[in-house]
């Protein structure tokens, strides 16, 4: 597997496109972004748990029913999320790029992402859509910028693998600072991929790549009313149909996960107000399951967050976390360690606290991508957990988010 630029637009048979069409004030902001393929392509998604959903979710669902699609289109500054009109505007947007494209709109996946319950006008999208059409190419940044909110930075990423003898491509973006915690979905990601797959082994593979990495993402413990994960696959790499669990779909389910899990860490690291990159790291649980929700309860954790930002080894705040988790634990086995660039320092052996040195654990923890390496002693289930430090500026974004 080899990584290669092309985020989106990376796989044979897709297009992209981001422009300013007038929903965000900030005109050098983009704030809509069109993705198509050449062919109709299976399709796979999932989504926020919350109970208040938005209404491109809604109609998502419903367009993806026969497991195909064959373009997404999202905008930015507007969540499209608890308006009457909702669902008239999100097939309104799929209607426009029937218009101009010719897809049908039974056909586009829709998304929206910006501030909930503010009325969105079809207006702005109806007058960007030309020029949106019109700059199709291999344009996934301005893609990836036409999907970001608060984010600081595009997310995308492409790789390539070889699937039944032929060379595939796999691209992605992303967006997600705010909001993110895991609960299925997370944020909006956007997948494209030319392997061959039916819709129902593309379905298989993203619900079960989720559980070990957009659902092991949490920067503020809030679960958005819009996350989706879509994946388009065309099939025009030429490789044998992946129809049924086996080698290919392993090798397929690999290469998905390498996508995902890049854009977990570019998420995390990008979280609002962050300073600090942390991957939460267990071992030795007595299962999967079991690393998992103590993995989630310490990057959930506010007062160890805190801490990191403050390059504070506080490690009792690690054991707190876990010890609330729920998880079956023996709590006299577990080992804590933090790593960094600096070097690796031990603060917790058998459950209890160890001599070291504040100023190495200073210098190790005031880098920007901090590990927290927690083991468990108890068996050989591991999982691994992103998010961010919490700073002030996270309060300032979210204390001023509608301005």
């Amino acid at each position: 597997m080899k990584k290669i630029a092309g985020g989106v637009c990376a796989a044979q048979g897709f297009k992209a496109n981001g422009v300013h069409c007038g929903i965000r004030k900030n005109k050098t902001k983009r704030d809509l972004s069109l993705i198509v393929s050449d062919v109709r392509a299976a399709a796979a998604c999932v989504y926020t748990q919350n109970l208040v959903k938005g209404a491109p979710i809604l109609v998502t669902k419903k367009h993806v029913e026969d497991g195909y699609a064959q373009a997404i289109v999202c905008n930015s500054g507007n969540a499209n999320t608890c308006n009457a009109d909702g669902v008239e505007i999100a097939e309104g947007m799929c209607a426009l790029v029937e218009k101009h494209t010719g897809i049908p709109a039974g056909d586009v996946v829709v998304a929206s992402t910006g501030v909930i319950g503010q009325p969105l006008s079809l207006d702005p999208i109806a007058a960007g859509m030309d020029p949106l059409v019109k700059g199709l190419g291999e344009n996934s940044d301005f893609a990836a910028q036409g999907i970001m909110t608060t984010d600081t930075v595009e997310k995308q990423i492409a790789y390539t693998f070889t699937l039944g003898g032929k060379e595939c491509r796999i691209g992605a973006i992303g967006k997600g600072v705010g909001m993110i915690n895991p609960n299925m979905a997370t944020m909006l990601v956007f997948v494209t991929t030319d392997a061959a797959i039916s819709p129902e082994m593309l379905q298989k593979a993203l619900s079960m790549d989720v559980q070990d990495s957009f659902n092991m993402v949490s920067v503020d413990g809030d679960t958005s009313t819009n996350d989706m994960v879509c994946v388009l696959a065309n099939g025009l790499a030429g490789n044998e149909c992946v129809a049924a669990p086996g080698k290919d779909f392993m090798t397929f389910r690999k290469a998905l996960h390498k996508v995902t899990s890049d854009l977990c860490r570019k998420i995390a690291k990008d979280g609002e107000g962050a300073t600090k990159l942390l991957e939460c790291k267990v071992s030795g649980a007595k299962s999967k399951k079991t690393a998992r929700i103590v993995a989630k309860s310490v990057i959930k954790s506010s007062l160890f967050k805190a801490a990191m930002f403050g390059a504070d080894a506080n490690w009792g705040r690690v054991l707190c976390a876990i010890g609330y988790s729920g998880a079956d634990l023996d709590v006299s086995k577990i080992g804590v360690a933090f790593k960094s660039r600096a070097g690796e320092l031990i603060v917790c052996r058998g459950g209890s606290g160890v001599a070291f040195s504040e100023e190495e654990a200073k210098k190790i923890l005031s880098e920007d991508e901090i590990d927290v390496l927690i083991d468990l002693g108890d068996g050989n289930g591991r999982a691994t957990a992103w998010g961010c430090d919490l700073t002030y500026d996270y309060v300032k974004i979210n204390g001023d988010y509608r301005t």
